[in-house]
């Protein structure tokens, strides 16, 4: 074996055990079999497979002698991309087949699953799992995987992770339970149960806050939001009693995340008020709601107000609850945001992370809808395509990210991120335009706690700071800013 052969081989099972070290944080021991499951962004380099050299790859979990990994990747990728899954064989069993080698010894059965696509769900079995393109253009990937790891070999990997693992930095209470309020609307004459987080306007906010008996945050840049990023939502001022905002009907909206090209949580407020000598009857569309309009039977008033409603259940689908209903500081992002949906008591309870505001003070969020699908998926969220609209728009602030660094609780597995814009502040919205912050030494970084510290180690050209681009798209993610504990 030559010394590049050599030098590939330890490298590959040298980056494995590492990158699991500083990504899989929370493993569950039965026997001969481990729990893991992590989310983190890799870059790919050159395949050192025999026949691969012109061909990249992102090694998610590597091989090692007698192990089997078997569970489920989530991935969202630059690139369009192949699957790959390699599997133990002994030689003499290798003619006919597909196979794997850096030296021509150690090889391993190939499958190739050409999915050429930018993001997924994959549900894999073998001795190695990783992400290949069949040329020379770098891609990066963020994926997240949950599975077991089996065999003898198994205990000795975990060794190996013991000693180099770092302690992450863990804030205190930094996922944490918010149950909200939810109110019930109508879609296409079917219900729709939905909450309120934010407004534009202080009057709004304050009457639908008293109302809910939780506070609706004031974010007055929604207010300049572009039409394409809204979407209507009618409340009624007078007309047949109910549990709308205004004690009338149910509140209708003009689309739900099925309608996904359209839905938006964000929605501009029409105010409907039924004329003198009108005989009020409930609607069931923004359909019959126009058609009245233009029949003269009712008024309205396009108020300018934005509200943040994100919808949890709609006519043919809802949010993802989580399966693991364990609120944990060492939790990850995949897998939903919802723990329960409580029908009967007309709430929903999120998982609120914590993290910092542009001053250093503790912020906690939750996540609802994201663009683009892959990171939505990701997560577990509703997908909102028209979100992308606020990429250069004032109605979206700048979310800081980290990408490496202190491994601990933040979305990519390494600090708590760091926001633009605090409740209270002019500039807040729910809207988060995300950027990546990358250490040009990782082993040189610190604990940043605010936005002056990003600008100041970015001045030193200590790190770098750029704007998240999955799939190459426009990323924009809703994070409303909430009190978990009012």
């Amino acid at each position: 074996m030559n010394k590049l052969q050599a030098l590939l081989i330890i490298g590959i099972f040298t980056v494995g055990i590492i990158f699991v070290s500083s990504t899989s944080d929370q493993f569950v021991d039965a026997g001969s079999r481990k729990k893991f499951h992590f989310t983190q962004t890799v870059t790919s380099s050159q395949d050192p497979g025999q026949g691969h050299e012109n061909h990249q790859l992102s090694l998610v979990l590597s091989p090692n002698e007698g192990t089997i990994y078997d569970g489920s990747m989530t991935f969202t990728s630059s690139e369009p991309v192949q699957i790959v899954v390699l599997h133990e064989i002994n030689l003499q069993d290798s003619k006919g087949q597909p196979t794997w080698t850096v030296n021509g010894k150690t090889i391993y059965g190939l499958s190739l699953i050409d999915l050429q696509k930018n993001s997924g769900s994959f549900e894999y079995t073998g001795a190695a799992l990783g992400l290949h393109t069949p040329n020379s253009k770098e891609f990066t990937s963020t994926v997240s995987v949950d599975g077991w790891i089996r065999g003898q070999p198994t205990e000795v990997i975990m060794q190996k992770i013991e000693l180099k693992k770092e302690a992450p930095l863990l804030l205190s209470r930094t996922n944490v339970p918010a149950t909200i309020p939810m109110h019930k609307g109508i879609y296409d004459g079917n219900q729709v149960l939905y909450m309120i987080t934010d407004g534009s306007d202080e009057d709004y906010a304050k009457i639908i806050s008293e109302k809910q008996e939780w506070n609706v945050e004031l974010a007055p840049v929604l207010a300049d939001v572009p039409e394409n990023a809204l979407q209507k939502l009618f409340i009624f001022k007078n007309g047949v009693k109910g549990d709308g905002i205004y004690g009338f009907q149910d509140e209708v909206f003009s689309s739900t995340p099925s309608q996904e090209s359209q839905y938006s949580a964000l929605n501009s407020i029409i105010e409907i008020t039924w004329k003198a000598g009108q005989k009020a009857t409930e609607f069931k569309s923004a359909t019959d709601i126009i058609a009245a309009e233009e029949g003269g039977r009712i008024e309205f008033n396009e108020t300018g107000i934005v509200l943040n409603t994100p919808q949890i259940i709609w006519p043919d689908g809802q949010m993802t609850v989580r399966l693991d209903k364990e609120i944990t500081d060492e939790m990850f992002y995949s897998g939903g945001q919802i723990i329960e949906i409580n029908e009967e008591e007309m709430t929903v309870t999120f998982v609120a992370h914590r993290g910092w505001g542009p001053d250093g003070r503790t912020i906690y969020y939750i996540v609802t809808d994201a663009t683009p699908s892959g990171p939505a998926e990701s997560m577990g969220v509703v997908s909102s395509p028209s979100s992308a609209n606020l990429i250069a728009h004032s109605g979206a602030v700048d979310l800081f990210q980290f990408k490496n660094g202190i491994i601990g609780s933040g979305p990519l597995g390494f600090q708590p991120g760091i926001a633009g814009a605090s409740l209270g502040d002019a500039n807040y919205s729910p809207m988060w335009r995300i950027y990546l912050v990358e250490w040009n030494d990782a082993k040189s970084a610190k604990i940043l706690e605010t936005k002056s510290d990003i600008d100041s180690f970015h001045a030193d050209d200590m790190l770098s700071v750029s704007i998240a681009r999955p799939t190459n798209s426009d990323h924009i993610v809703n994070c409303p800013f909430i009190d978990p504990f009012q």
